[in-house]
């Protein structure tokens, strides 16, 4: 229990400095001063939406900077993030953020795998806020539970959230299944890309960036009721050169082939000890599984996106980027009978080259 003291905050409206407050108290892992942060805020008249996306979103998405950043390791990402996450749930208990429901009823969950829940949460108190009665089912919610959901509670709407990229094809999945029982689906997270464009190749109804976005969104109508007869085949005719599907089949196998190869390929790896050996292979297994999803999507900015986020990820740790290219060289010729994966492939070896990384991670 903290013996520490909220400092004094600033009149409502100034949400810089109230997120720089929390910034410090979340950072220090300091729940007490954080949760009394946001209710003095609340008591003094700050607005609740507010409170939640312009200052407690704000530092969680500071949060995630930092760890990319290597300036914050995973556990005080893990205890910031939980920190957040119960503001959010004091914000909603307190009587400023009251509120009727009479604009009708609403499903928010993220997709199946996706484990970063608190998008999701901040998405379902604005909403009650903006007087839905909202159904808030959390992280990691399987289609056939959250159908379930949806055919015993008649919600007028599902918003699904992702955050990463390799789960669009479980969100696809998800898409088409609310919408054949009639339900319409909004959807939202970085998974979708920028500006949403595949939420609206994987078939989804609506999109928005944020939380306050898909508010306004949801503010100007209800959705139409989708046709039941649409199929995930119909958004995706690619798919049917089984590319996508043998290589997410077969995942272990190419990581452990690439692993072991590898160390011809870049000879510093010989002399990793067992806990650096293990991380190449998470390494690898998430080049993988982005490769599948850019298969899937038949979107090589995809993956050239990831590469170059995981060389500067690389970078950050002080581990040489130049490791990547004998990498997917080597995945590369794996599959050299998949003309779809070659390509992309080829497109990650070039984006490395256009944006060279400097220090220890110069490619050159």
């Amino acid at each position: 229990m903290s013996t520490s003291t909220a400092p004094r905050l600033p009149r409502p409206g100034h949400a810089e400095e109230p997120a720089e407050l929390l910034w410090r108290a979340v950072s220090a892992g300091d729940e007490c001063v954080a949760i009394e942060l946001v209710l003095r805020l609340l008591d003094e008249g700050a607005d609740p939406e507010s409170v939640l996306l312009d200052v407690i979103a704000r530092v969680q998405a500071r949060v995630g900077e930092e760890w990319a950043a290597a300036r914050i390791g995973v556990a005080q990402e893990h205890a910031a993030t939980a920190i957040n996450d119960r503001a959010v749930a004091a914000v909603s208990m307190h009587p400023a953020a009251r509120a009727t429901a009479d604009r009708g009823r609403i499903t928010v969950a993220c997709v199946d795998g996706e484990w970063h829940g608190l998008p999701a949460r901040l998405l379902a108190e604005v909403l009650k806020l903006r007087g839905w009665r909202v159904d808030y089912l959390g992280a990691q919610v399987p289609t056939p539970h959250l159908i379930a959901h949806l055919h015993g509670t008649r919600a007028d709407v599902v918003a699904l959230s992702s955050s990463i990229a390799t789960r669009l094809p479980t969100a696809h999945a998800a898409i088409t299944a609310c919408q054949a029982i009639g339900v319409p689906v909004l959807v939202g997270g970085a998974a979708f890309g920028p500006e949403g464009r595949y939420a609206k190749l994987l078939g989804a109804d609506a999109w928005a960036p944020d939380a306050r976005a898909a508010a306004d969104h949801l503010a100007q109508g209800r959705l139409p009721r989708p046709e039941a007869d649409h199929q995930q085949f119909d958004d995706l005719p690619h798919l049917a050169d089984q590319e996508y599907t043998l290589v997410a089949r077969n995942r272990a196998k190419l990581v452990r082939s690439v692993c072991t190869a590898l160390e011809d390929a870049f000879p510093a790896m010989r002399s990793y000890d067992d806990l650096q050996r293990e991380r190449t292979a998470e390494d690898l297994a998430h080049i993988v599984e982005f490769l599948a999803t850019a298969l899937y999507l038949d979107d090589e900015e995809l993956f050239t996106g990831f590469i170059t986020w995981t060389a500067r990820i690389l970078v950050a740790r002080g581990v040489p980027a130049r490791s990547l290219p004998p990498a997917l060289d080597l995945l590369a010729r794996e599959l050299k009978d998949f003309p779809r994966a070659a390509r992309i492939l080829r497109a990650g070896t070039r984006s490395l080259t256009i944006a060279p990384f400097t220090a220890a991670g110069n490619i050159a």
